[in-house]
Order: C-alpha cells, then sequence, then structure tokens
C-alpha cells in the first residue's frame, strides 16, 4: 500500500463515498494520508446512535447536571470533527454534512436535549467554515437534526447566498429558514428543500433569488400560505406540498417534468405549456385551471375521487401514457368512458392496486381502440371478479396486443397459478408479462418462459 504513487492513492480516496471511509484509509496508509489535503469532497454523515449512546453515557454517569456541556466528554463534536475536516483541505467542491434523525416511532423525549452541537445550519457554525471553502465549492448540502434546529431559526439562506456565487447545488433538510438579506444565486441550478419550515409564505423572494433553476424539489416545506413558483428556466420540478394553502401557483415555461403531491388545495394554476410528464397526487381538489398543455404525453393521477379530477383535466388529446391510483379512504367509481372523453388517443393504460375496486364496467359502443398496452397490479382477493375486471378493460381496449399484470406477494401460489392459467387460456394471442408488487419493494418481473417453473419450486414467496 505504501508504494502506490500519490497520484493513484488520491484517485483512490476521491472515489470513496463518505468521510468516515477515507479516515479508516488515513490511518491504515502513510501514503493515504499525505495525499489528503488534495481531496475535493468532504461527506460526513452522523449516526443518530452515536448521539444516543453519548447520551446514555452522559446520564449514567455522576455530576450529569448539564448534559450538552457533559457529552462532549464522551463523543467527539460533530462540529471540531468537521472543522478539522475543512482545515486539512485546501480546494474543496462538494460538501455534504448531515446527522441522522430519528423514525417517527421514536419520542422526542428519547433524544431531545438543549444543546446545539448538531445544528449544522447554525450561522454562527457556517460562518467558521464557509467563507474560506466557498470560493470553489460547487455542492453543498446541509442535513440537520431536526430535533434541535426546529425551534432555531437559521439565516444560513443569507451566508451562502453572500459566500458561494459558484454553487451549482445546493440541498437543505430538516431546518427553519429564514430568507431575509438573500443574494442572487445565478449560477445555482439544482435546490432540494426537504423538512423545512420556510420564512417566505408566498416564494417572493425565493423566486428571486434563484432565477436559472433547472431542477427543483420542494419537499415538506411548511409555512407556505398563497405559493406561486415561477421560474423561466425550470425543467424539472417535485412539489410536495404538506400544508392546506388555499392555492398554488405553477409558472414555468420550458418545464418538462411535474409531480405535485398536496393534500386538499382550494385551487391549482399551471402554466407549463412544454410539460411532458405529469404526476399528480392529492385528497380533493375544488379548482383546476391550466394553460394548454402542448407536448404533455405521460399522466399519473392518484386522487381521492379520480373521477372528479379526471374531469377538471378537460380534453388532453396529446396523452399516450397513463397511470390511475386511488389514495386509501377514496371512493369514486368511474369507468371507461370517462378515460376515453378526456384522454382519447392514450395508447397505454396502468391501473394501480385501488383502482379495481372502483372500477365499473362499461357498455358503451366505442372502445379506447388506441390502448396497445395494459398494466395492472392486482391483489385477486377474488380471482373470479378480478377476472371479470381484466376481462371487461381486454373487451373495451379491444385492439391490446401487450398486457402486464403484478399480482400481490401474499397471494397463495395455488391461486395466483390458477388465475395466470386461465388469463393466459382465455388469451392465447397476446403477450403476456407477469410480476410481483408489494407495499414499499421495488416491483419484480418474471420472464413468461420461467414462470411455471417459478410457482412451482418458489411458492407463496414468489407470488
Amino acid at each position: 500500500m505504501e508504494n502506490l504513487l500519490e497520484s493513484l492513492a488520491l484517485e483512490i480516496l476521491s472515489r470513496l463515498d463518505d468521510s468516515e471511509t477515507v479516515a479508516c484509509c488515513r490511518m491504515a496508509s502513510k501514503t493515504f494520508n499525505s495525499v489528503f489535503p488534495g481531496l475535493q469532497f468532504i461527506n460526513l454523515q452522523w449516526r443518530l446512535k452515536w448521539y444516543l449512546e453519548s447520551r446514555s453515557r452522559v446520564s449514567n454517569s455522576p455530576n450529569c447536571s448539564n448534559l450538552h456541556q457533559n457529552s462532549s466528554r464522551f463523543t467527539p463534536s460533530l462540529k471540531r470533527v468537521f472543522l478539522n475536516l475543512v482545515s486539512n483541505l485546501s480546494a474543496l467542491e462538494s460538501v455534504r454534512i448531515g446527522v441522522e434523525n430519528p423514525p417517527l416511532d421514536v419520542l422526542n423525549a428519547d433524544v431531545e436535549d438543549d444543546g446545539d452541537d448538531l445544528h449544522i445550519t447554525d450561522e454562527g457554525f457556517v460562518k467558521e467554515w464557509l467563507p474560506r471553502v466557498s470560493g470553489a465549492l460547487k455542492l453543498l448540502s446541509l442535513s440537520d437534526f431536526w430535533v434541535q434546529s426546529s425551534r432555531r431559526r437559521s439565516e444560513v439562506l443569507s451566508l451562502i447566498s453572500a459566500h458561494c456565487q459558484n454553487l451549482i447545488e445546493l440541498e437543505l433538510k430538516n431546518a427553519w429558514l429564514a430568507v431575509q438579506n438573500m443574494n442572487a444565486m445565478p449560477m445555482l441550478t439544482s435546490l432540494t428543500l426537504e423538512l423545512i419550515r420556510l420564512d417566505d409564505k408566498n416564494l417572493t423572494e425565493f423566486n428571486t433569488c434563484f432565477p436559472n433553476l433547472q431542477v427543483l424539489n420542494l419537499i415538506d416545506v411548511r409555512g407556505l400560505k398563497m405559493p406561486m413558483i415561477h421560474l423561466l428556466n425550470l425543467k424539472t420540478c417535485h412539489w410536495t406540498v404538506t400544508d392546506s394553502p388555499s392555492y398554488i401557483c405553477i409558472i414555468a415555461p420550458n418545464l418538462l417534468t411535474l409531480r405535485l403531491e398536496c393534500r386538499s388545495p382550494y385551487a391549482i394554476y399551471i402554466e407549463a405549456p412544454l410539460c411532458y410528464n405529469l404526476h399528480l397526487a392529492l385528497e380533493h381538489l375544488n379548482g383546476f385551471a391550466v394553460k394548454r398543455f402542448q407536448k404533455l404525453k405521460n399522466v399519473q393521477l392518484e386522487c381521492s375521487n379520480i373521477r372528479s379530477l379526471i374531469r377538471k383535466l378537460h380534453r388532453l388529446e396529446t396523452v399516450e401514457t397513463l397511470t390511475l391510483d386511488i389514495r386509501a379512504g377514496g371512493n369514486s367509481k368511474f369507468n371507461l368512458e370517462v378515460l376515453f372523453c378526456t384522454f382519447p388517443n392514450i395508447t397505454s393504460l396502468c391501473f394501480k392496486p385501488r383502482v379495481w375496486s372502483e372500477f365499473e364496467v362499461w357498455c358503451g359502443d366505442i372502445g379506447l381502440k388506441g390502448v396497445k398496452r395494459f398494466c395492472g397490479y392486482l391483489s385477486v382477493i377474488d380471482p373470479l371478479m378480478t377476472f371479470a375486471l381484466v376481462d371487461c378493460v381486454l373487451e373495451e381496449c379491444f385492439n391490446c396486443v401487450e398486457i402486464s399484470l403484478l399480482i400481490h406477494r401474499g397471494v397463495p401460489s395455488n391461486v395466483s397459478k390458477h388465475f395466470i392459467t386461465k388469463c393466459m387460456a382465455q388469451w392465447p394471442d397476446l403477450k403476456w408479462g407477469w410480476g410481483i408488487w408489494e407495499e414499499g419493494r421495488e416491483d419484480s418481473w418474471i420472464p413468461e418462459e420461467q414462470l411455471p417453473k417459478t410457482l412451482v419450486e418458489e411458492g407463496s414467496d414468489s407470488i
């Protein structure tokens, strides 16, 4: 290891994922340690177990009246470790620093104290290192410890915008952010805010300071009242609205992909004529207005009342791929006539699991003749009823040549095998695809030639 060329050793360190692994390499090799100052990234992720173990040792020690002051005697401070790393690196292009947050089932009492040792969006801490590394910095990611940061408003956005004029990608998580005294960041093209309390109710400062964003992720951003995204260069947007603002507006003339998730806004307005992919997920919607979609091809709808949402979309003739999902507790009967009126030219149709329970047989004279591919997620609780629904879809989508059905992993193998055999015998000319689905897991597909063997040998653990 000590005979490695320094250039090769630096290349090896540069390919590692995190600073913890880099530290192990430095301890194991003088060569790695000597080339470390040339490294261009820091990725320091503080594990929750380290914090909990430290608290446990402090609480069990004598004279532990001040938990925050005593904890440093047992575990090195995240901030001290990070500042030491920064002081040894000369040309940082990427900084990622984060704290693992407790899962939802852990009570705040198990992790909460009055300390700020893990409050990494604290402007006092950021001032210690950001000005020195900001010149070459292109990526910055700060994922705070919500237990400490949720009660402390941070002006870190002002600091970042003042020092990081060459920053391209910014990610901030688990923090309460002020927006006063922010400067414009014209170089920034990618922004992610996740689990953020933002003091910008209408996103006024937001639109002014990030004019050239191309990728935007607003995941669980709170404190919004009548938010409007108005970004001329935006191409991809994922917006999860946790609050229930009365009005949501998106004006993005170059937007290609939009995923919008919200509860029950009173009205949504979208002006994105070039949008190609649209995913809407919401509980209920009163008003929906769109300045005409000119190029929309792929649509996924998830709603408690899917019929009502489809009718609000009016006629979308350019859409080719449609996926429908109904939220838990939803109740909205619909049939293919509803789809035909709104999406007359779809070629690919997908039903998620809950859609089947609300699907009604339609006895119209004109089916969805353009549909060539159909995909369905099945629970097969009642095999006869499920078969009848599949039969209905194929009768009305009479030009369908390719059908893919995914059966829930929990369905007994003998039920699945009987259902599959019956479908393939009923429609032998179709191209079949079979798979397995389960909540929280990736879909798994089974090649047709392997299907009988898989069913017999793997049993209920397969399908």
